[in-house]
């Protein structure tokens, strides 16, 4: 096993931890207060109980005993004092219980404020990391780092840091106390410390990695459901239910037979420490029992040295679980990290500016660029589209066309050559400024289950309801949507499961178009479309030619043959660009296209002339 980096490492796990900690430092400051308040307690506990066999009973008393006898109120008789000494003990007791009640609240508040900081870091970093990074990732073991994986830093500091703390307080008390006691049996009470050692050095590694092993699995079960319910539709029509139940139960399977691994470990561990302070409780009881009936110790003795021993065993039991606590998190604290510790791939320049102004003039330079390493899927693309120009982009599915416009908003920056826009090199421009300047329209229509007109306005989420209006009429969504049962406030299934693909694709259209940005991306706009609403919206979209920069990928060439320019892509390059006529007329690859895709229309030949 290679040897942990310092931020891998026990050490860097828990300062990474303490640093969250931090940020809700009043809080932190509340959870030690208590902490130290019930160990104080916690030492006062067993002196009642030695005054009352001692002083009271046995009429051993030591001056500091008599001193607090004759303090109390009351005449010191031994019914008095009996009562005094169980009213000490129900003071303490209830003390105690309210010092760990009130430690308990302030633990949970720190925790789970903690989690939520953390968890929001990670969510945010989720969505500055590349397309290349999720669509690399599974959804369900994304989610599961986000909303389970994240309480390890929770469990780190609450559960593993501040016991540590008050344990080292603890115990230091507590060996003065009894070595005040008696030095000998002190000296005999930590001799097995070194035994606990040895054991947590033994089981510290296999623990970490049986946790981490624990987690993965468990995000492989939250793929298996994310996948099936996120693709019900089809699972249910080709029956395969029995199938996905026999995968769930096989994930679900390796994550009890990982927990169990992982608890086998932790058993071992526990059954070590256990026995560790088992035999120093046998050696004191011998040594104490054998110097009571010598008469060197009184029974008072030898019950708050024994009562105080188990307060310091406790102490040193929690450091050692501590080390099984921090390696049990420390698997999702891994995992957390690996995300958090991701470079972002798409970055602003130093000295990026933000944009204003723009005429929409763009122009690809020499562009190459793959999503594998020594796989370019765009070889040396070189295009120009000018403000207010209409770009048709057209080729056999794998061509890159959509990849080639995937670069405009910085889904991804190409090996070599630029992308500019108005003469900018687009790694000189501030991201968040160019995407606010592009409308965009995916091959795969999303909504989110919000209502018509929220999922409208997701972009320009101050517009009004009248520019709401303009936008859906323009992507002709309007009278669909004013049949609906509450017209724009109706709110749509989970991926807009509720409407038709055409209906689907119409909403994702007036969202672009809501943004009036300079530059409009329309990946496949009517492919989901019949064909009197695709004339429709091809009207609507010539209205926006001259306004805007406009490019158009599609299939359907009835689609694109309004282009101000037609470009043509085979296997990543550019072979053909002209406008719909001229690339007719030269027979080339677009012809080809036309022709297959017009060939048993009735009036074919009449398309051609168009």
């Amino acid at each position: 096993m290679n040897r942990a980096s310092p931020s891998t490492s026990t050490f860097g796990l828990c300062r990474w931890a303490v640093s969250y900690a931090w940020r809700r430092w009043l809080a932190v400051v509340a959870v030690l207060t208590t902490l130290l308040l019930k160990v104080g307690l916690d030492l006062l506990k067993p002196w009642p109980l030695v005054f009352l066999v001692d002083h009271v009973i046995h009429g051993k008393s030591s001056a500091l005993a008599w001193r607090i006898a004759h303090a109390l109120p009351g005449s010191p008789s031994t019914h008095g004092l009996i009562l005094w000494s169980v009213a000490g003990t129900v003071v303490l007791f209830l003390l105690s219980w309210a010092a760990g009640l009130a430690n308990a609240y302030a633990s949970i508040s720190l925790g789970q404020r903690m989690v939520y900081d953390l968890a929001s870091d990670l969510f945010a970093k989720l969505q500055a990391l590349s397309l290349r990074f999720h669509t690399s990732k599974a959804v369900g073991d994304t989610i599961r780092r986000v909303t389970a994986d994240c309480t390890c830093v929770s469990v780190i500091v609450k559960d593993a840091l501040a016991p540590v703390l008050t344990a080292a307080v603890t115990v230091l008390a507590m060996v003065v106390v009894l070595w005040r006691i008696n030095p000998a049996m002190t000296l005999l009470s930590i001799a097995v410390v070194p035994l606990m050692a040895f054991a947590f050095h033994r089981y510290a590694q296999p623990m970490l990695d049986r946790s981490y092993e624990q987690q993965e699995i468990e995000g492989r079960m939250y793929d298996v459901v994310e996948q099936t319910f996120t693709a019900i539709p089809v699972v249910q029509a080709f029956t395969r239910e029995p199938v996905n139940d026999a995968r769930f139960r096989r994930a679900t399977g390796d994550s009890i037979a990982a927990a169990v691994s992982l608890l086998n470990v932790q058993m071992q561990f526990k059954i070590l420490i256990g026995l560790a302070t088992a035999l120093g409780t046998a050696a004191i009881l011998w040594v104490g029992g054998s110097q009571a009936l010598a008469g060197a110790m009184t029974v008072g003795t030898i019950l708050l040295f024994l009562s105080y021993l188990s307060a310091l065993y406790t102490p040193i039991e929690t450091v050692m679980y501590t080390g099984a606590t921090l390696q049990g998190a420390a698997g999702g604290a891994r995992r957390v990290r690996e995300v958090l510790g991701t470079e972002r791939e798409i970055t602003d320049r130093p000295g990026a500016v933000a944009l204003s102004q723009v005429r929409g003039e763009v122009r690809f330079e020499n562009v190459t660029f793959g999503y594998e390493k020594e796989q370019p899927v765009l070889r040396d693309v070189s295009l120009e589209a000018r403000p207010g120009e209409m770009i048709a982009l057209v080729g056999a599915t794998g061509a890159g066309k959509t990849t080639l416009l995937s670069l405009l908003p910085r889904f991804f920056d190409p090996w070599s050559g630029c992308v500019r826009l108005d003469g900018r090199d687009l790694r000189d421009v501030r991201l968040r400024s160019l995407r606010q300047n592009i409308g965009l329209v995916l091959q795969e229509p999303f909504l989110f289950p919000l209502s018509v007109a929220e999922n409208i306005a997701y972009g320009r989420p101050h517009a009004t309801t009248a520019q709401i209006e303009a936008a859906a009429r323009a992507a002709r969504a309007h009278d669909f949507i004013t049949r609906l049962p509450e017209g724009y406030r109706t709110v749509v299934g989970e991926r807009g499961a509720t409407l038709s693909g055409g209906e689907r694709q119409r909403l994702s259209i007036a969202r672009a178009l809501l943004l009036e940005s300079p530059l409009l991306i329309l990946d496949e706009p009517t492919s989901a479309l019949d064909a009197e609403t695709e004339a429709a919206l091809l009207d609507a979209i010539e209205k926006l030619k001259g306004s805007r920069t406009i490019f158009v990928i599609a299939h359907r060439l009835s689609t694109v043959q309004r282009a101000d320019r037609i470009v043509a892509l085979k296997e990543g390059r550019i072979v053909e660009a002209g406008t719909h006529t001229e690339l007719l007329a030269r027979g080339g690859v677009y012809a080809g296209f036309h022709k297959t895709q017009f060939a048993t229309a009735p009036d074919s030949n009449a398309e051609q002339k168009a």
